[in-house]
């Protein structure tokens, strides 16, 4: 079999200790890396890197590949009687002859059919196993226009991944995402695929995005419905008329009935928050009376008349119900 000289590889001594292998490992895996170096010759380079850490940072296949000597890289060689003797039929199952003497056998071939394949290592360096990449959640939030038309937001991440090492670590990203219309405050998106890439042939996590809307100064959102105070005069409260209201959509056409109440509710069908799938939330408009804060001479004149004129007596019933306090005393 060819020999390769694993500590070269990395480019460190052989009595390195476990940090100064990790730590040389973790740089050239940075520089040599596939997302990184996008070429066939980087990609192989990588693949004999991660062959090198896989045997060296394991104490029981580091020792067994150090007692095969030292040889040239490439040379041809077959390791020891003793060395089949103690490594292969320690790791090696039960029956199965040593295949040292095959000088086809690949040298991380010899290590994983000794039992000594490692969780992160198959065969020529390549991933073992598969795991599905880490979730990521974050929030934004966005206006009450953009929600219901819907936009594109820019998420700057400072999120947790695995290492090639195994490590946790955090990275910096900048992820661009659609917002469909018609999502509502505290609606949590899922979408797929823009988490944390996965391990070996795992597939990607997902982003989970929490939506928060921005307070608005005309519109209270709740749900797909929308809240809207509305002032009308004296006048228009006792003998009703047609007033315009703002919308998400543009100005609209309220018709207000004579003897209308201070906090009455009137609705606006589907004039609110438009709904994913289809059809909108209402628009409730609350309607305040609200008293001109000055009067002209005329005005005032006016309003005196009408009240020498008027009949209307809002507190009747407190008055009868304070006769009837007195009378049970």
């Amino acid at each position: 079999m060819k020999f390769k000289d694993y500590y070269s590889t990395l480019g460190v001594e052989r009595e390195a200790s476990n940090d100064e292998i990790k730590k040389a490992f973790r740089k050239l895996a940075r520089q040599y890396h596939p997302d990184v170096a996008k070429d066939q010759e980087s990609d192989h380079k990588f693949k004999e890197i991660n062959e090198a850490y896989q045997t060296l940072s394991d104490q029981e296949k580091r020792e067994a590949y150090d007692q095969l000597g030292r040889h040239s890289p490439g040379e041809d060689f077959r390791p020891s009687p003793e060395w089949d003797s103690r490594f292969w039929q320690d790791g090696a199952s039960q029956g199965a002859s040593a295949p040292t003497g095959d000088p086809t056998i690949d040298l991380a071939d010899l290590f994983e059919q000794m039992g000594f394949r490692s969780a992160h290592q198959g065969r020529s360096g390549e991933a073992a196993f598969s795991r599905r990449g880490q979730d990521y959640e974050v929030a934004t939030t966005i206006s009450l226009e953009d929600a219901a038309r819907g936009s594109e937001v820019a998420l700057d991440l400072d999120v947790p991944e695995i290492g090639l090492d195994g490590t946790m670590h955090r990275v910096s990203k900048t992820v661009r995402l659609r917002v469909p219309k018609g999502v509502i405050d505290g609606e949590r998106l899922r979408v797929a695929g823009r988490g944390a890439a996965g391990i070996g042939k795992g597939p990607a996590g997902d982003l989970y995005l929490a939506i928060r809307l921005q307070p608005h100064r005309l519109f209270k959102a709740v749900g797909h419905d929308l809240y809207l105070e509305v002032p009308i005069t004296p006048s228009e409260a006792v003998l009703g008329g047609d007033i315009e209201v703002p919308s998400l959509d543009g100005r609209l056409t309220l018709n207000v009935k004579p003897g209308t109440r201070g906090g009455q509710t009137l609705r606006l069908a589907g004039k609110g928050l438009p709904k994913r799938k289809q059809g909108s939330g209402n628009l409730y408009c609350v309607l305040q009376i609200a008293t001109p804060p000055s009067l002209s001479d005329r005005e005032r004149e006016l309003y005196q008349e009408l009240a020498k004129l008027s009949t209307f007596q809002p507190r009747l019933h407190l008055q009868d119900g304070q006769q009837g306090d007195q009378s049970n005393g």
